[in-house]
């Protein structure tokens, strides 16, 4: 299974219509294959997208994409507004539980994304396989990703809050459980979205 992480950066003030014009034809795209969670920054770059969707793999993407636009049901006419795109194909981290796709676990989401050196994705996946459950037990995860295609060589991690106050006291938490985990090598670069789910997004 693929996850393709979808980033796109709008123009000020792009986001409702973006969102709105996304939700018109969102109930027919997702017949086609699983949409894991769509999402729009309130704090960090500003103006941004993102949303998730699932594949058994690339033949299985390049299949459905070819399909929905023969179909005529996808993407909605967003190019006014929008400004960059970039697409990902991540895989999820191996000591992930299974997660179901629709949830209530926010309103609040903080995505952090790392990018490490070359091959030290392996370390970073051994160190935070242990400490899982107890990082579960602070917040509930949406997906824990390393890329495949893409930037290489991240790490991204999407966290859920009930609330900004939830995370803080989520974080003062950490120490207690050594968290983040030690993998002997530290990313190269670092950043972090506060982000809100659209409307029509299965993760809430």
């Amino acid at each position: 299974m693929i996850h393709e992480i979808r980033t796109y950066d709008l123009i000020a003030g792009g986001t409702p219509e973006f969102l709105e014009k996304t939700a018109a034809l969102i109930d027919k795209r997702i017949e086609y294959s699983p949409l894991v969670g769509f999402f729009y920054t309130e704090v960090g770059p500003l103006n941004r997208v993102m949303h998730i969707w699932q594949y058994e793999d690339l033949n299985q993407r390049t299949e459905i994409r070819e399909q929905v636009v023969k179909d005529g049901i996808w993407p909605p006419d967003n190019s006014s507004v929008m400004v960059k795109q970039q697409s990902d194909i991540c895989m999820l981290a191996p000591f992930l539980p299974k997660l179901e796709i629709k949830r209530n676990i926010g309103p609040l989401f903080e995505l952090r994304s790392y990018t490490y050196p070359p091959n030290a994705i392996p370390k970073v996946i051994d160190a935070w396989g242990p400490k899982i459950g107890p990082r579960i037990e602070l917040s509930q995860p949406v997906g824990i990703w390393y890329s495949d295609i893409g930037g290489l060589n991240k790490w991204m991690h999407m966290w859920s809050y009930e609330s900004y106050e939830a995370r803080t006291e989520a974080r003062k938490k950490f120490a207690s459980i050594g968290w983040p985990p030690q993998a002997g090598v530290s990313p190269l670069t670092m950043e972090n979205m506060l982000m809100h789910a659209a409307e029509f997004s299965p993760v809430q």
